[in-house]
């Protein structure tokens, strides 16, 4: 019961953060290692689990998704956002792809996690004040080469504590998107990448996923993080329009200190 009951936790968390800028894997990581959590080996049960956030987003933004594919070979703004998606997320499939052991082995831990929770803060604190001029208000006026260079922001979301919704979502200020554009341009940018995620630590971890019994586990986590991430991604777009990125640096900083304090 515990375990299940820990289980529903951390799906709950992993709803809450994945598309705010204070990084899941970070959040993750931490309360897996912290409540000895019994996840497979690869962080497969972190992984698996935002899949159920991922959902969340495919089915509040189905009438967007659906168009685009129904339109794909006919409606020249269809093409653009699909090429747009593809141009965000190949950077960070890319790089994930040549790197994954290795980001896996040595960044997965808290000491790097705290480290990139305070420093993330900062730019964020940095980005808010300096990059107000929009020149993008919404998804379908982004360009493929804008798309591009926020993809290639998002690869700094494989350290963990980066957060890929931060990243973009800073990256996306950058480059001229206002701060609604640029969140649900991270939100869209989570669903190609994320679903590659699984599916290639799936293949790396299959036989110790087979050899896993309590896949009760992994389904409690997957429909808890799906529930959650409904909630907080129908809120958090108007949030950061009215409040911008401050509480969620300040955020980032006590919770960098705190994990700091706790494994040091």
């Amino acid at each position: 019961m515990y375990d299940f009951l820990t289980a529903i936790f951390v799906g709950i968390v992993e709803g809450l953060t994945e598309f705010i800028p204070v990084s899941s894997t970070a959040h993750l990581i931490v309360l897996v290692d912290g409540l000895n959590f019994p996840s497979p080996p690869g962080h497969v049960f972190e992984v698996f689990i935002q899949i159920g956030a991922i959902f969340a987003v495919m089915w509040l933004y189905r009438v967007k998704l659906f168009h685009t594919a129904m339109c794909i070979l006919r409606e020249k703004q269809s093409q653009i956002f699909a090429l747009n998606l593809i141009l965000g997320s190949m950077p960070a499939l890319l790089i994930g792809a040549l790197f994954h052991d290795a980001i896996k082995t040595m960044l997965y831990n808290p000491h790097v996690i705290a480290f990139t929770l305070i420093i993330g803060a900062i730019i964020m604190l940095i980005f808010e004040k300096r990059f107000t001029n929009t020149t993008v208000e919404n998804v379908d006026a982004i360009t493929p080469r804008k798309a591009l260079l926020i993809g290639c922001c998002q690869m700094l979301a494989l350290i963990p504590g980066v957060s890929r919704s931060g990243a973009t979502i800073m990256g996306g200020l950058t480059f001229g998107l206002s701060k609604p554009a640029a969140t649900e341009f991270s939100f869209f940018l989570s669903i190609p990448v994320m679903f590659a995620a699984v599916l290639y630590d799936t293949y790396k971890n299959r036989e110790a996923i087979m050899a896993f019994d309590q896949t009760g586990l992994l389904a409690a986590g997957f429909i808890a993080a799906f529930l959650s991430a409904l909630l907080v991604i129908k809120f958090v777009v108007n949030f950061i329009s009215r409040h911008g990125f401050v509480p969620f640096a300040w955020y980032r900083i006590a919770a960098g200190i705190v994990i700091a304090v706790v494994f040091f």
